[in-house]
């Protein structure tokens, strides 16, 4: 499907540009806490794709984040590909839960199993993030839409 690979300090710079085109959250890029992977178009270089999770505290449970595709390479079922990568990386990692906010895409999660989840329990079980962080902050926390899996 696509050739992901782990993202480098290298890299930043391209991830950051291209998850602000898909509107998703900047934060927190670059710790050693978020595992991103990203799939780059072969004949210009440019990211085509990301996916990836941040590891609370704990390492049983993980928020899934910055997963994105290229408007042109959408309805090919990548999206479900970078989903499904994710989880399985951090099932390996030894998590056992996975969460994420999704204010648009609830219908997208759901195909791959996970259910409504309570913020607040989301927030708690990964405080450290700092995805939960910058929502708690800048009281963006209370207009999130949360969802949760077992893995």
């Amino acid at each position: 499907m696509l050739d992901l690979t782990l993202t480098t300090p290298q890299d930043l710079d391209d991830v950051t540009a291209f998850l602000r085109v898909a509107d998703l959250t900047l934060s927190g890029l670059s710790s050693p806490t978020v595992r991103l992977w990203t799939a780059r178009d072969a004949d210009t270089g440019r990211i085509v794709a990301s996916t990836g999770y941040e590891r609370g505290d704990d390492n049983e449970h993980v928020l899934i984040r910055s997963v994105a595709v290229d408007p042109a390479l959408r309805g090919r079922g990548v999206g479900l590909h970078l989903a499904r990568f994710a989880l399985d990386r951090a099932a390996e990692s030894g998590a056992t839960r996975a969460w994420l906010f999704s204010r648009r895409s609830g219908p997208f999660w759901q195909k791959i199993g996970f259910v409504s989840a309570d913020r607040n329990e989301l927030a708690i079980a990964l405080t450290s993030t700092h995805q939960v962080r910058l929502f708690t902050e800048t009281g963006q926390l209370q207009h999130e839409v949360a969802w949760s899996r077992l893995l």
